[in-house]
This record gives structure tokens, sequence and C-alpha cells, in this order.
């Protein structure tokens, strides 16, 4: 079994391949004060979950937004299992150029989530990545990543909009927005406001995007973006559920040994 860990700020994506095909998926929630132990007992858990066993990780790939993260979820991978555990970054094959002023500051799950969507489309394609921040990564019609957007994701917004307001309530970002936007009560004012205005967010900049790729630009995305923003924005959005554990592995494919 090969193993992809993804870390991000809010979760940590563990997935299983076995024979090219994703035997598991599971999170952990990104916890900083989290020792190594702690993350070995919860990576063993997490596999126990899922039918597996550390004694059948023959090699691992890790990527990771957090750095001070990653020195501890490695050392706890370490701990399960003595096998070659990559790491996403300088040094590791990829395929796809990076035609950027700082490469090295490229975040992990944008380089891997290219991979995966440039294995089912050769582009221009954007890869939409929504955690804590919403990425936008564009991939040019020579399978060039040249550059893209980031922007605070609407929990994040919302949680800091209602902490710093006396009377605003929390809603559900996954529930549907009204049918008009002319909203009647608070929430469903929130509900317009966070839904609609996260699409129309996206879909303008899909419009700029398409400007500089070509209309012809695909848009993939995957992470915490709820279906109803997803429903509510104009522009055709492929969601992948595993985008970046799958470019993980073919990131992993790519630079095995033998």
């Amino acid at each position: 079994m090969i193993l992809t860990v993804n870390i991000g700020n809010t979760h940590i994506t563990v997935g299983g391949y076995e024979q090219d095909t994703l035997r598991f998926c599971g999170r952990l929630h990104t916890d900083p004060a989290a020792t190594i132990d702690e993350y070995a007992i919860r990576l063993v858990n997490l596999l126990s979950l899922h039918g597996a066993s550390p004694a059948q990780i023959e090699g691992g790939i890790l990527g990771s937004v957090v750095p001070a993260m990653s020195g501890r979820v490695l050392a706890a991978l370490r701990i399960l299992c003595n096998t070659r555990i990559l790491t996403v970054g300088p040094g590791l094959k990829s395929g796809i150029k990076l035609r950027l002023d700082n490469p090295a500051q490229l975040g992990a799950e944008l380089l891997c989530g290219a991979v995966a969507a440039l294995a089912e489309c050769s582009g221009p394609l954007v890869v939409i990545s929504a955690d804590t921040a919403i990425s936008m990564m564009a991939v040019n019609d020579k399978q060039e990543l040249v550059g893209g957007v980031i922007l605070p994701g609407p929990q994040l917004s919302l949680n800091a909009l209602v902490k710093n307001t006396a009377q605003l309530p929390q809603i559900d970002l996954a529930a549907k927005a009204p049918e008009s936007i002319l909203g009647k009560s608070t929430s469903a004012c929130l509900q317009n406001g966070f839904v609609l205005g996260t699409a129309s967010q996206l879909d303008g900049l899909a419009a700029r995007f398409c400007a500089e790729l070509g209309p012809q630009t695909a848009f993939y995305a995957t992470g915490n973006l709820p279906l109803a923003i997803r429903d509510a924005c104009r522009t055709p959005i492929r969601y992948r559920e595993t985008l970046i554990t799958d470019g993980l592995y073919r990131i992993w494919l790519k630079n095995k040994k033998g």
C-alpha cells in the first residue's frame, strides 16, 4: 500500500493506494498542539478504521501547506513504518514546469491538484483548492503552471464576521441560498451574501482567468467548497473530492525508485 498524506490548515487528508486504486481516504483534524506520538496514534487508528495496518505501507508521500506541522507528521509516519516517505517540494519530479517568481512558495496541494487535473484534461485549466483559504492556480495549454490568486474561504470570513458583530448569527454554508436575492431575514441575507457572493466572486475571477488563458479553460475544484456555492456558480466547475490525493499518488509514481 502507498500512503498519501496532505497537511492542510484545517485537515490532514490520508489516502491509501493499492494497485493504482484508491482503497480509502480519511481525514484528521490539523492540531498544532498534538505531539509526534499523538499523531502516530491517530494515524494508526485511521488505518485501522479502514481495515489497513502500518505493516502494509510500502511507500508514502507527504505534501503540506503548514511547514510547522510537516516534521511532526513525518516523524509520526516513521514511527509507523520504515519505508521511504517522499516530501513534495524541490527535487521531486511533477511533470509540470513552474513559471513562478519563487516556485518554492507554491503550496503542495495546488501542484498536486494540477498534476491530477492534467491527467484528465490537457489544459488550459484552473485548480480551485478550498480549505481555510481558497486558492486558484492556472495551468496554460503548454502544461505550465503560470500563477493564480488566493482569497479568504467563506467559512473563515463568516467566522470573522460573526465574531466581530453583535447580532449576526452563524449559518450553514452547505444550505442553498434563498430563491430571491432579496433576503427577508438576517439569516437569509447572510445566506445570500456568502453563497451567492462567493459564487459571484469565483465567477468574476473565472472570467479573468479565461481572458488570459482562453475561453476553453476548465475549472477543477476540491476541498471544502460547499455544493451550494458550486451550484450557484455560473462557471462550470468539475468537483473532484480526491484531486490532491490522486495528485500526490501520481507524483509518487513519477519519483519511485526502480
